[in-house]
């Protein structure tokens, strides 16, 4: 890749320098904590055929044993695509490019040119595995594109567009020209209202397109995240294109997606603009991540 090298595998948090870090951390004022991920469970939206099981194998799992009073212990089992499910962020390795080669042959191609003969492995990817990606510590901006068009949610496949971003922005009184290179962007749908309704949450959710995606890439954003399960428009205006924003984000330009996120505290503080922390967990070999996405103010 351009900005970061031929080698490099992680992409758009190679933004999250000590500086910016530094930078960030002083929109702490008042140390309030704003959860921003939903709670994994049972029967939560799922995308396709997707599974997520927790057991916990006898109660207790184990024990009692030991002259301490004889201990025992819970431990559980969790059967998930666990990248790929609930509040989830999408590595790397997650989205390729089906693409027709100099030579004729067509090969699948992940961010930064890695082919799929590189990467594939029964046991993890070899390449773009979410190891490689670094901690978010970064300034994080609500859009609240739903406030801005006056409604809780936005319509089934309403596609976002730059004039609402920028509507949006100026209503909550952040300049467009404050986004830096390296901040994370977040945009309120009002989809998050349907998450107890799996069927009509999975149906066909706003988001943004191919207009606002290039207006991302120019603000050089380090991730972005959204209160739905693909934060794109579903379908795509353009008949016959299946998720084109992943690839246009991930993987081309390497740009970081958080999905099925929920804003609610933020939106009843009137909170915008904050410092963000997220932490991959470094599943090596993994498409994606679960994990527990925070603001603070």
């Amino acid at each position: 890749h351009p900005k970061w090298g031929a080698d490099d595998q992680a992409g758009a948090s190679n933004w999250i320098t000590a500086e910016k870090i530094l930078e960030s951390v002083r929109l702490v004022d008042t140390g309030k904590v704003y959860e921003l991920g939903q709670v994994y469970e049972r029967g939560m939206p799922l995308f396709g055929e997707r599974t997520y099981a927790m057991f916990i194998p006898g109660s207790p799992t184990g024990g009692p044993f030991g002259d301490n009073n004889m201990l025992m212990y819970h431990d559980e089992f969790l059967c998930a695509e666990i990248g790929q499910v609930g509040t989830q962020f999408d590595g790397l390795g997650h989205v390729g490019t089906r693409t027709k080669m100099a030579d004729g042959e067509s090969r699948d191609v992940f961010y930064n040119g890695y082919t799929v003969e590189e990467m594939a492995s029964p046991y993890g990817l070899e390449k773009l595995g979410i190891e490689h990606v670094k901690p978010f510590v970064t300034r994080g901006i609500l859009i609240d594109i739903a406030g801005f068009r006056g409604v809780p949610t936005l319509d089934h496949s309403y596609e976002v567009t730059v004039d609402d971003v920028r509507g949006a922005l100026k209503k909550q009184g952040i300049s467009e020209k404050s986004i830096k290179p390296g901040d994370a962007l977040f945009f309120n749908y009002g989809w998050s209202k349907l998450w107890s309704d799996a069927e009509k949450y999975n149906t066909n959710p706003p988001g943004i397109g191919f207009g606002v995606a290039h207006w991302i890439v120019e603000k050089q954003a380090s991730m972005i995240g959204t209160d739905q399960w693909t934060t794109e428009v579903v379908p795509n205006p353009e008949p016959g294109m299946a998720f084109p924003i992943h690839q246009e984000l991930i993987v081309k330009e390497g740009i970081f997606n958080l999905e099925n996120m929920v804003y609610d505290e933020l939106l009843a503080d009137e909170v915008y603009e904050f410092l963000f922390v997220f932490t991959p967990i470094r599943f090596k070999g993994g498409t994606g991540s679960p994990g527990r996405p925070l603001a603070i103010r």
